[in-house]
């Protein structure tokens, strides 16, 4: 039996309890279907049948969630943070130990690619031990004198939070966004996206194993247009970390208005991939084609635009071209494939469509732009590569969040700047070039909250990350997660008599 053939068989078995049962809601601690009883089936991105009937949460739902939430902040809030930091490190050995099954039943619902989700449940637990190893220290602030007076400050967890997730590598970051509530003393209702929701049900699964008491961790299913609203607009809920499209999360945020909802935001991107003639350049076409050719272009750090300068303009777009065309399109569980189908035949169709749009515009087809029959006759694109491309197509502006890059020339530094900003996203930049002087001064004028320099997207996890622009609201990672999921106060002690003014006297 081939290694392909193994794992096929191994998915099968991890997927049958979901076919069996279906994926209930879990609100404090109890399985239960959605109130009105209705369901929405979970689809295979592979063949498009059915992997599980899903309960369909609607704010009924929510409401008994947020209220179990609520119920179970206080002791959790109380609990020292020593006793948190032991349970959060129980639930990342429990993920470890599951971690084949994570990923398998991943691939499966996203059509992301076994060679990348085999890491991503491993990083899942490794958000869990960050910030389980912060969770002693997340109350702690800072001492502040001024004269005839002492200042201590304090965090506090702010309350019961809601978690919105996307479709693309979501146990990942369900456990970015959970691991940091749950360490700072905050109790979650989590809604992940519908496409992909199987992988939250194992994670809440863990955490109770683990030992996370009920109504600490809740799960409901749903869509945005109903789970997601009620969600956003509970009064219970007291803030809302999302990670998915900028247009929801201006709808979140005008949601959430009315209960002051405090937010963070991780939203879209048309990140730039900055080469200039002087880079190595061997290992710049490597990084551009890995950083949108990866996790089937589905992320929100891709390097979608590809700035290049024009001396080196044809040869390195050539050299881009030549390893897309090598990439290997197939089943998400045979090792040897790179880009999996997409996640469902609607995004299909939004990928697909940019295609007739870029060789509309003008640009030319230097690789792929087209569908794929792939095995089980899911949603697989080729890996794609426009040339030509002006930065005010649609193509260079607009968000296709798939396996699309648009490369552009640039004459000088000033225009290659000009060009990287003028787009309504800043969420990464990356920058090849070997003068340091160079680094320093592009950096500083390029408009992204991240950005890395001669390298692909490596994350240290202490480092703040987040977007401008369009691209995001706050950062998470380090005690930046702290800072959004807690309530800094200030307690201000004299150590001299002021001069209090009479009033009345």
């Amino acid at each position: 039996m081939s290694d392909f053939e193994d794992n096929l068989k191994k998915a099968e078995g991890y997927l049958a309890r979901f076919k069996r049962d279906g994926v209930l809601n879990r609100i404090g601690g109890q399985d239960v279907a959605s109130a009105d009883g209705s369901t929405f089936e979970s689809i295979s991105s592979v063949d498009l049948k059915p992997l599980a009937t899903v309960a369909r949460g609607k704010a009924a739902d929510i409401d008994r969630a947020a209220k179990a939430a609520k119920e179970a902040f206080p002791a959790w809030a109380a609990l020292p943070g020593e006793a948190r930091k032991k349970l959060l490190h129980k639930i990342s050995d429990l993920i470890v130990a599951r971690a084949e099954e994570i990923a398998f039943v991943e691939c499966m619902d996203t059509g992301q690619s076994l060679k990348f989700m085999s890491k991503a449940a491993l990083r899942g637990a490794e958000n869990f031990r960050f910030f389980a190893d912060r969770a002693p220290e997340a109350r702690d602030g800072k001492v502040l004198r001024a004269p005839g007076q002492l200042n201590m400050t304090t965090r506090a967890p702010i309350g019961p939070v809601g978690i919105i997730t996307p479709w693309n590598t979501p146990f990942m970051l369900s456990t970015w966004k959970i691991a940091p509530a749950l360490a700072a003393g905050c109790t979650v209702v989590h809604k992940p996206a519908e496409f992909s929701p199987l992988t939250a049900r194992l994670l809440i699964e863990i955490a109770e194993e683990a030992g996370l008491p009920p109504g600490v961790l809740n799960l409901v299913n749903g869509m945005g247009e109903d789970a997601g609203r009620a969600l956003t607009e509970h009064p219970d809920i007291k803030a809302i970390g999302f990670v998915g499209e900028s247009r929801t999360g201006s709808m979140i945020m005008k949601q959430g208005a009315d209960t002051l909802k405090r937010v963070h935001f991780e939203l879209g991107g048309k990140n730039p991939v900055i080469v200039f003639a002087d880079a190595d350049l061997d290992r710049a076409a490597d990084a551009a084609v890995f950083m949108i050719y990866s996790l089937n272009g589905e992320r929100c750090t891709s390097s979608s635009r590809l700035l290049v300068e024009e001396s080196i303009y044809d040869a390195f777009t050539a050299k881009v071209a030549e390893r897309a065309n090598r990439i290997k399109v197939g089943h998400p569980l045979d090792p040897q494939t790179v880009i999996g189908p997409l996640v469902h035949p609607v995004h299909e169709q939004k990928v697909l469509s940019y295609f007739e749009i870029g060789v509309a515009e003008g640009a030319t087809l230097a690789a792929g732009g087209r569908k794929i029959d792939g095995p089980g006759g899911g949603p697989y694109v080729a890996p794609t590569l426009f040339t030509n491309v002006r930065n005010d197509m649609r193509i260079a502006q607009e968000e296709i969040f798939g396996p699309v890059l648009s490369a552009i020339p640039f004459k000088d530094e000033a225009e290659a700047l000009a060009i990287a900003n003028d787009v309504q996203y800043g969420l990464t930049g990356y920058l090849w070039t070997a003068d340091v002087t160079r680094a320093f001064r592009f950096t500083d004028a390029l408009q992204a909250g991240m950005i890395w320099v001669n390298s692909e997207n490596v994350r240290h996890l202490p480092t703040p990350f987040g977007g401008v622009k369009n691209s995001g609201i706050g950062r998470d990672g380090g005690d930046w997660s702290f800072d959004f999921y807690m309530e800094t106060k200030n307690i201000a002690f004299a150590t001299a008599p002021a001069n209090i003014q009479k009033l009345g006297g």
